[in-house]
This record gives C-alpha cells, structure tokens and sequence, in this order.
C-alpha cells in the first residue's frame, strides 16, 4: 500500500471525530486500564477478550530489577531466556511456545513496538527502556484481541513508562557480583547500572520526560567447544602428530554420549558497555486532544573473549591444531577460539495523536521507527597476533536494517448510562509493519564480501471489534482482524533471488463474558491468530565459525486456533484466576540446532500440527490478619504435543520442545513498617525437552533444557530523605540450570535509589 493509501485509510478510520494516537492506539489504552492489578478491580469501558497480568512500579521494587525484562520473572506462565547480566537476547516463552519462537512474544513499549523480527533470536529491544521509567507492565495471552497482530498467538507484552502529572525525578544506581564455576573455569563477573529519570508537566499543557540508563556488565561463559562421541562411545577418528594436553574435561551430552569440553568458545563470555537515553514530550491543545513523540537512542560496545582449557606439557595454553586427551586424539579447529567485537548504535522514534473523550468517538494515528544506524562484528585477529592457521578475520554488518510501523484507529465507547442504543463499544483500525535486513559479512583483510543477506516483508491489516452488552450482565466481544502479508526482494550473495510472495488469512475472535455479582467473572474466549514468517527465517541462511543456519523461503504460516475458559474470584483479602486454555497450531515454525557438530548448524522447518492443553492459575493474597504480609504467584500445567509433521514422521507423539510440563512462581512481601521491605521469591520450571526427538535424555548439563527451582530475596531500607537501600539475591541455592546456555549462578546485588515528585 502506498502513502497516498495509507492516508486515505487514516482520513476514513478519523471522519466525523478528531485524530488521536497513542501506542496501537486508544483502545489499546482503555484495555489497558482494565486490567486487574494485586487484587484491585479496575473497571473500563472496553473489556479485556484476553486472560491478563500485571505489575506496577511498586510491585516491581519488591523484587531484583536490573533489566527490563526481569519485571516478568513473576508473572505467570512466562519464561524469559536471560543468559546472563547485559545480554541483548532475552527471549520469551509463553504458554504454548518455546524460547525458540520469538515472533509469538509481542512488546509494546507506550504502544510502539519493540519486538524484532530480525534475527533468528533476536529478542525485544528491552534496551530501549531504562529500568527507572518502567510505570508498569501487563501481559495479555494469547490471541483474543483483533487490535494485535497475528505474533499475540503467544504473549503480548506491554510496558509503560512514566508520564508526569508534576515535576519528579529519581536516580537509581545498582551492582552486582556472580560467581561461576563451571567445567574447570572459575571466576567473579560483575557490573554496575545507573539510571536517572526527569520529568515535569508545565502549566500550559506541555510535558516532558528524560532517560537515561548506563551500563557495564561482563557475563559468566555462556558456551563452550565440544566434541561428542557417538552412541558407541567412540570420537571422531584423527590422523596425524598430536600434541599432548591437559585440562579437556569430560562429561556427557544431553544424549547422554560422553563428551570432550575443550574451553568456553563463540565469544563466551561477554563483556558489554551499554548507554541508552530518551526524551519523550506531549501537549494537550485541549482537554480531549494531545500529541506526543520521543526519541531514544542506544549505543553497545562489547567485547567477547574466549577461555581455553587445554595446557600443554609446559603449562602454554593451546587454543587449536591436534591434541591427545586421556589417550584420545582430536583436531580442534583454528576457529574454535577467535575473539570478536561489536559496536552497535540504534534509534527508536515515534509519534502519536489522540483524542481522550471519555465516550463517543475517539481517534488515533500512530507513526514509529527503528534503525540500526551502525552494527559492525569483528570476529578474529585484526593485527596478526593470531595463531597460526587464524583465519581472515571478518565484518558482519547489519546498518540500514530495521522496521517502522503505522496504525490508525477509531473508537466508540457509549454513555455510561445509555442502555436505549448504546451498547456497542467499537474498534476500528488500519495497522501496517515493515521489517527489513540487511546482513553483509566482509573479509577485513581483502575488504571482499564474503556471504550477504538480505529481504523485507510488509505486513498490512485492518480490524474490527464489538463489545456488545447484551446484558446488565452479559457482553459478547466479536472480532475479526484481516491481514495482507508479503516477501520481497529476498537473497543471499552467489545465489538467485528468492521469488516474491503475498499470502492473507483472515482472524476471527469471539469472547463472551458473564459477571453474575461484582466478585465473579467467567469468560470464555476463541480467536484465529495467523503468523507470517519473519525476514530471517524465510531468507537468513548464515555460515560463521559458530554455526550455520538453513533458511526456507517457502516456509508457512503459523496458524493458531485457541479456546480459553477463564474464572476470576475477587476477595477482600486478594484475587483468584484460572484458566483452561487449547492451542491448536497449524504449520508451527521452528528453529532446531545440531550443537553436536561444529559448526552447528540450525534448520527452520514447518511442523504440521502441535497441541498445547493446559491449566493456568495465578492468586494474589494479603493476610488480613498481617497487613503487612502478602502473597503472589502462579501454576501453570502444560501438555505440548506434536499431532502431525510429515516434514520428520519420527517427531509425531512427542512433546513439543522447550515447554515445561509445570511452571510456577510464589512471592512472599513484608512490609513490617512502612520503611522496611522484605521478600522472598520462588520460581520453578519442570521437566522439558530441547529436541523434536525428544532424545535428551541427560538435561542437567550444557546443551540441555533443565528444570529449576530458584530462589529470590531482596531486603530494602528507606530513610526520611526518600533514599531507598536495598541488597538481594538471585538464585541464593546457586542451582545449575539450562536453556541450552547456563543460566546465571548465584547473584548478588547492592541499589540505592533517590525520588522527588512535587512542586519545590
């Protein structure tokens, strides 16, 4: 669609009431709002067609926050895959999908999106949010809502920064220590943050916030060199003069064969420098319309070394070539072990207009926009101080890549009191996205290209959604979300373009709530969710020293039919959920690596059918007898199964990887006066398996998908000067757990935070 359409649409969707926007919009606010928060029944004009979850600023200082992403530790059913302090690739998991599949985690940041479809684990771009700004964070599962894109088969996030009603700042600096010990290589990783927030809102109708957040952390080893021998028990066989080392540490494979550990390799251990900042401003020309817009900018240096853990006779490490080990000989590659660097710079820009009449009709119109401005990797020895046998060392670019989206929308909510004609609340939008790659590698020394990908798809929908009162009690919400998607101009360096593809599909939903008193709520809801394949899955075939990716340009469809059946109680003392859910997912997208071959090497294929079936509950309690202890978490019961894969018969019964049959959360708050905070946090995650084989039988070890059960601690101070001091833990028991990567060890953390809100 050109622009000229896309105005048209705008101008359409706006006649007969003023433009607004804000973040997907006013609807998407007024959801919103509705959500329930720590057992407090908050009521709107649109009700939520979703099962949802909530955390505000207040709750999240109960608790260990150094990342953005670590707000979702305790809401329930979610796993986020953070390998470590400073890692850019926090991935989601949900209720029927794995950290393997990003594109089903939606994250909306004030309504814009933050989700990245550009690598294949590319996660959220959490870096774009300081800590300090977060106001608050709610989930919506699965896909019930027509306002959001087909990817809400999974989880939408979305997250709201603080917006001032009065002058307020805060400053908020935070440390931490690891220690990790793993296959011989022991050692202390630490880093610090510091994060300050500003803002004021002027008498005449103008507002402002700035952010800005700094951090430098350096990450435990997050993988390592390996060779696995066969189900024999046998190594690959090696010919030739070896030399003979110590330190090769044996163990054994997720499938259970025994295995060489040679050192933590591929930039293991990551040391990063990140500095992010924000200015986001508004006005209000009247009571019932406002504008806004913000930029953020975000800038990473890293470095990524390596560690060996082979000595030869003489105590020299040896990083490559032929060696013997406990009597077995084995040829480790020159590229094993090379160090690399990155710099990256990235902006975040958008703009929103809205009208916020409290009935009638509201409009919105919102404009966003990523760019990754520079994105250089060196991998190797630039100066020749390499082993023998190094390799040219190379660039890996991503500049120019990036995605920008629109959206507009119309809203019409009825008078409080009409029940003559007034029962529909509408929503109506147009919503566009567009990604694009670019993936050059270089070789520095010849300056050659070496492999290039790249591709764009184009993603554009339009959406209605009715909540009908039917009765004083009773709303049915019926929706419907058509989306035209397509792939262009898609390559790779050497080879033929890829064809040009469009594909549609059209998304209904349906949810019928009855609220029988104003402490209960039953809901049952079903919705079609569609999601297209991302840019790397469909043209992103890669080959570096770490691994190699197979890419499928014909790739289908994910195709996601869901049914919840939702309870809520509302208490004096708290709040009660549960949910009964089906996914039904036709054509899944899936990644798998082989990391028992170097490189690895990892295949994205369609999976003909998987079923998920699960229970999900979360509570939330305050004692009444002990005002100041409270209760909060969640159990979530999953059954994945893959029904149907003609693509690999053998797969068929099993369980779908990297969904935990139990997930679970409990934290305990006290708060014996008003200045002393103390909590106590449990997060668990049952057995699971990392392979469509289902073969991993040994999951407690690298390479592994292992269960957990974490605990949490945090103990915070405030003084009269509104000083905030807090020290924590996570992982106090130092549990050893896998997603592939370790997970961090043992944790601590020491925060100081100072506040202001008011007129001086």
């Amino acid at each position: 669609m050109d622009t000229r359409t896309i105005f048209a649409t705008a101008a359409l969707l706006s006649a007969g009431a003023p433009v607004c926007v804000h973040a997907q919009g006013v609807a998407t606010d007024k959801l919103i709002d509705a959500i329930t928060v720590t057992g407090l029944r908050e009521r709107a004009a649109v009700e939520v067609p979703n099962p949802t979850a909530s955390k505000t600023a207040v709750e999240l200082r109960t608790q260990n926050l150094f990342n953005p992403e670590d707000a979702l530790n305790y809401l329930p059913n979610i796993t986020i895959r953070k390998r470590y302090i400073g890692d850019r690739n926090a991935l989601i998991g949900g209720r029927s999908f794995s950290t393997l599949q990003p594109a089903r985690g939606l994250v909306f940041m004030d309504g814009y999106l933050l989700s990245n479809f550009l690598g294949r684990f590319d996660a959220p771009r959490w870096n774009m949010i300081a800590p300090e700004e977060i106001e608050r964070v709610d989930v919506l599962y699965g896909p019930y809502s027509a306002t959001y894109p087909g990817n809400s088969i999974g989880t939408t996030v979305a997250i709201r920064t603080r917006r001032p009603v009065d002058l307020e700042s805060s400053v908020r600096t935070t440390a931490f220590s690891e220690h990790f010990d793993e296959y011989g290589i022991e050692d202390d990783y630490t880093g610090y943050q510091v994060s300050a927030f500003l803002g004021d809102r002027l008498d005449n109708g103008v507002w402002f916030t700035l952010a800005a957040n700094r951090q430098d952390a350096t990450g435990h080893p997050m993988q390592y060199f390996t060779v696995p021998a066969n189900a024999a028990g046998v190594f690959p066989e090696v010919t030739g003069t070896a030399t003979p080392v110590t330190g090769v540490r044996f163990d054994r494979d997720p499938q259970g064969r025994r295995r060489a550990v040679f050192g933590a390799n591929a930039g293991a251990i990551d040391h990063t420098i990140q500095d992010q900042v924000k200015l986001r401003a508004g006005y209000a020309f009247t009571d019932w319309m406002e504008i806004e817009g913000f930029v953020a900018l975000w800038r990473n240096d890293t470095d990524n070394e390596n560690r060996t853990l082979m000595r030869d006779a003489a105590g020299n490490e040896v990083w490559s070539g032929l060696v013997v080990a406990d009597g077995i000989a084995f040829d480790v590659p020159v590229n094993a072990f090379l160090p690399s660097t990155r710099k990256e710079e990235h902006r975040l820009w958008g703009t929103t207009l809205r009208t916020t009449r409290p009935d009638g009709w509201n409009g919105s119109l919102v404009y966003s926009q990523y760019d990754i401005l520079e994105d250089s990797q060196i991998e190797g020895y630039r100066d020749g101080s390499g082993p023998d046998r190094s390799p040219a060392p190379t660039n890996t670019e991503r500049d120019g890549t990036g995605w920008q989206t629109f959206e507009v929308q119309g809203v019409y909510t009825p008078l409080a009191d009409d029940w003559t004609g007034g029962r529909h609340t509408l929503v109506v939008g147009y919503h566009r996205n567009e990604y694009q790659l670019e993936n050059p590698v270089y070789n520095i020394v010849s300056g050659t290209l070496r492999q290039n990908v790249f591709g764009q798809t184009r993603l554009e929908a339009w959406y209605l959604q009715d909540e009908w009162r039917l009765a004083d009690r009773w709303s049915l919400t019926l929706g419907a979300r058509y989306e035209d998607w397509s792939a262009f101009d898609g390559g790779q360096l050497g080879a033929d373009p890829y064809a040009d593809r469009s594909d549609s599909a059209v998304s209904p939903k349906a949810s019928l709530a009855f609220t029988p008193n104003d402490d209960w709520t039953l809901r049952l809801s079903a919705g079609r969710g569609v999601r297209f394949p991302t840019v790397p899955e469909l043209f992103q075939g890669t080959s570096t020293a770490g691994g190699i990716t197979v890419n499928d340009p014909n790739l289908k469809p994910e195709r996601s039919d869901s049914v919840d059946f939702t309870v809520e109680r509302w208490f004096s003392w708290g709040k009660l959920r549960a949910s009964l859910f089906q996914d039904d997912v036709r054509d899944s997208i899936f990644s798998q690596t082989n990391i028992t071959v170097t490189p690895n090497v990892t295949n994205v294929q369609n999976v003909d059918r998987v079923r998920t079936r699960g229970l999900e509950t979360a509570f939330s309690i305050a004692i009444p007898a002990i005002e100041s202890l409270s209760f909060e978490g969640s159990l979530a019961y999953a059954r994945a199964k893959i029904l149907e894969n003609d693509n690999y018969p053998v797969s068929v019964g099993n369980v779908w990887p990297r969904i935990p049959k139990w997930r679970g959360n409990l934290q305990t708050v006290w708060r014996p006066t008003d200045r002393w905070l103390t909590s106590l946090g449990v997060r668990y995650s049952g057995r699971m398996f990392g392979r469509l084989e289902n073969d991993d039988i040994n999951p407690d070890t690298y390479g592994g998908v292992s269960r957990f059960t974490m605990l949490d601690a945090r103990v915070a101070y405030t003084t009269a000067s509104n000083i905030e001091l807090a020290v924590g833990v996570d992982n106090l028991t130092d549990e050893r757990a896998y997603q592939s990567h370790p997970y961090p060890g043992r944790t601590a953390f020491i925060e100081a935070r100072w506040s202001f809100e008011g007129t001086p």
